[in-house]
């Protein structure tokens, strides 16, 4: 596979060939940083963690080297950094058992960049060759603005593959905004109590991240069983850890919907919530 960018890293966990590594894919996600796809899109890695029918690849767009660090990492270089996040991500990819992982090294202004054609390309040179029936993006509501890019880079790149291509479902996971604020209707309710071990490993694996300052690998478990927790009033917990997502499938299948107008609506159906709840015991 030829992708645009020379600084690609491209792994294959279990030395399978890479075409049929990636044409074995059916849930791929497609992220901006090294951890984000541990973080948002668990339910896929989860949803084929020891199938053999099912497959996860995984695609960080960016190299990474924008990062926080200190303790041990406080004096590396943007460079030095650029260079362990991919090796953690590697050993994310074996230990969540990917079908393949793709980190295409481009740096966050590239993503950022809607001028910049050469990440939409790498993404559909992957996507056509892994044609995955579901995938997870960033969501259009996130506060980070290189996932944002990131998410409007992989709607394009979907937008350009034929009709029979596109995945059957398009879901956009939160990492820097959780969805708990989304309407309970439109919530993508994804469980993702199993295998507690194997999200743990996955979120420890960073540990450039965890020692440089920010304690992901907790969080993240706690946002999952705070989703859990506080979903329902009225009934005792199902599950002991759940992620939200958006349906992005609509942005899929209609080339001319707006992403800004269609996440716009969800916030729009919460206000008017809001306003029906008071308004009934006003």
């Amino acid at each position: 596979m030829k992708l645009t960018n020379n600084n690609a890293d491209i792994f294959v966990p279990d030395n399978t060939p890479l075409d049929a590594a990636v044409a074995r894919t059916t849930h791929l996600g497609i992220c901006a940083h090294q951890d984000d796809l541990e973080f948002m899109a668990y339910h896929g890695i989860l949803s084929c963690f020891g199938q053999k029918d099912k497959w996860f690849t995984g695609v960080v767009t960016t190299d990474g080297a924008g990062s926080s660090r200190t303790g041990v990492y406080a004096g590396y270089s943007d460079a030095e950094i650029a260079a362990v996040r991919p090796r953690e991500q590697r050993k994310a990819a074996f230990v969540g058992e990917y079908a393949a992982m793709f980190q295409l090294g481009y740096t966050s202004s590239a993503v950022k960049d809607a001028k910049n054609p050469d990440v939409v390309a790498d993404l559909v040179a992957i996507l056509n060759a892994a044609r995955p029936e579901v995938v997870y993006l960033h969501n259009p509501a996130d506060k980070h603005d290189t996932h944002i890019g990131a998410v409007l880079r992989a709607i394009s790149a979907l937008r350009k593959l034929p009709r029979e291509a596109r995945p059957k479902k398009v879901y956009g996971c939160e990492v820097w905004r959780n969805l708990d604020w989304l309407c309970d209707a439109d919530k993508q309710i994804h469980d993702v109590s199993a295998f507690p071990n194997l999200a743990a490993a996955l979120n420890g694996v960073f540990d450039s991240q965890i020692t440089g300052g920010k304690r992901y690998d907790l969080a993240v478990m706690g946002r999952r069983l705070a989703n859990a927790t506080f979903f329902d009033s009225h009934s005792s917990d199902k599950a002991t850890a759940l992620q939200w997502a958006m349906d992005l499938t609509p942005l899929v299948e209609d080339d001319a919907l707006d992403v800004a107008a269609y996440a716009l609506g969800f916030v729009e159906r919460m206000a008017a919530d809001i306003k029906a709840r008071i308004g009934k015991l006003s």
